[in-house]
């Protein structure tokens, strides 16, 4: 579901995307709008889902997470209990920061955030490929991040 957002919503929700530590306050100076209009603009467009939450951006490798490795997985039995299996394994796994279902020859792909190589090969060799349902995994390793911000994209409405 689409919601309608004004320029205003467009612009508190840009300023939000670039530091979601502002207060209304400070925002309502970014926007031209009083405090109270940016609390009630915001309330709205968390009871809309639009602000899913805040959280802070933190640095993988600041905190020794240096291997990111885009991971392709194939089911071989495509069945609703395999795949809400699958699922809820992945959910559960917090290296895992994405988790994409696709079309063509993968059925899904996660990004996956960990320590080292080892780390990796254990969640490839004790958890994804020991699911009776996965039939294929192919990894890819990132040699260096060009753009890690995930900002969508908000143009005028």
């Amino acid at each position: 579901m689409t919601v309608a957002l004004d320029g205003f919503d467009v612009k508190l929700l840009a300023a939000l995307q670039d530091n979601a530590a502002l207060t209304n306050a400070e925002l309502g100076e970014i926007i031209s709008l009083s405090a109270s209009q940016v609390s009630r603009r915001r309330s709205k467009l968390e009871e809309a889902g639009v602000i899913r939450g805040y959280r802070a951006a933190l640095d993988p490798e600041a905190l020794g997470l240096t291997v990111t490795a885009f991971v392709g997985v194939t089911l071989g039995a495509h069945s609703k209990e395999n795949a809400r299996k699958f699922r809820n394994m992945v959910k559960a796994m917090p290296e895992v920061q994405e988790a994409h279902t696709l079309t063509g020859d993968l059925d899904y792909m996660l990004k996956i955030v960990v320590a080292d190589l080892k780390a990796l090969s254990n969640i490839i060799n004790d958890e994804l490929l020991p699911q009776e349902a996965v039939h294929h995994v192919r990894s890819s390793i990132a040699m260096e991040t060009l753009k890690d911000d995930n900002l969508l994209p908000l143009g005028s409405s």
